[in-house]
């Protein structure tokens, strides 16, 4: 009886929160570790000026304008591993927020075929938001795999007794399409790597439109992961972020070092 009351108790505090949360307040932030904007790197978002088709190509001109970025930041590296790259790219337009991953990968590795599995394990895509310009310690996760198994969720960063919470009942509707240059869980050959694109709607961040619209000089946290898995019966992987991450004894979910990205009319 009593851990039915406790079980109970903490479901409801979960609930309290995320009704704040979604409303735009910061209540549970930590001032001496939030964001400060203009204290950070901040991605220029180009905005789209035709239609974007969710191929895993970048047959788009708009594709052209967008800004790259490098994923030079290695982290959990617990042994040697070849660094290999990956660019990532992001546009938007009235109604969706555009990804672009492309990745070099000499052997493209995927074991994961259950939706919210643990798709960061295999060669996988990862993209953390927070539709405000600061560390509110919870945000939208999209974790999506070679293969195009999906893991979404919302992220309560050491929400109780220093314990972070994943709420997978998060699923929203968006769309992803990968495509690899190789043979997928073959190690006897080498593998040339993949791309992968995303189309997620801004109704999927819920009512934080109502806080930071996504219009021209607004500008929202987020952090770019990519997990890199080069063995199929090795769980060890290289994983590589936009923005650095200077705790290595804690994962890659630490609101307080995602970036900015300012969505632009260019």
């Amino acid at each position: 009886m009593r851990r039915t009351i406790i079980y109970h108790l903490r479901l409801k505090r979960i609930h309290i929160v995320l009704v704040c949360l979604l409303t735009g307040l910061s209540l549970y932030s930590q001032p001496e570790k939030q964001l400060v904007t203009g204290q950070q790197p901040v991605y220029k978002v180009s905005k789209a000026r035709g239609s974007v088709t969710v191929d895993g190509k970048m047959d788009e001109p708009d594709w052209k304008n967008a800004e790259v970025q490098t994923l030079n930041n290695f982290f959990r590296l617990d042994k040697p591993v070849e660094k290999q790259n990956s660019r990532f790219r992001m546009l938007w337009d009235d109604a969706n927020l555009y990804l672009f991953y492309e990745c070099e990968d000499t052997s493209l590795t995927a074991r994961e075929t259950n939706f919210d599995g643990r798709t960061y394990i295999d060669d996988c895509a990862e993209f953390f938001v927070v539709p405000v310009p600061d560390s509110i310690y919870m945000h939208f996760g999209f974790e999506i795999n070679i293969t195009e198994v999906r893991y979404d969720y919302i992220v309560l960063w050491k929400f109780y007794n220093n314990r972070t919470f994943f709420i997978s009942g998060y699923n929203p509707e968006y769309k992803v399409k990968a495509i690899c240059d190789g043979t997928i869980n073959d190690e006897k050959d080498q593998d040339r790597g993949w791309t992968m694109e995303f189309a997620i709607p801004f109704s999927a961040f819920s009512n934080f439109q109502n806080v930071t619209r996504p219009k021209s000089g607004a500008r929202w946290a987020f952090q770019v992961v990519r997990q890199d898995r080069n063995s199929v019966n090795d769980r060890f992987r290289s994983t590589s972020t936009l923005f650095p991450i200077y705790v290595y004894r804690l994962d890659v979910h630490q609101p307080n070092r995602f970036g900015l990205f300012e969505f632009t009319d260019n």
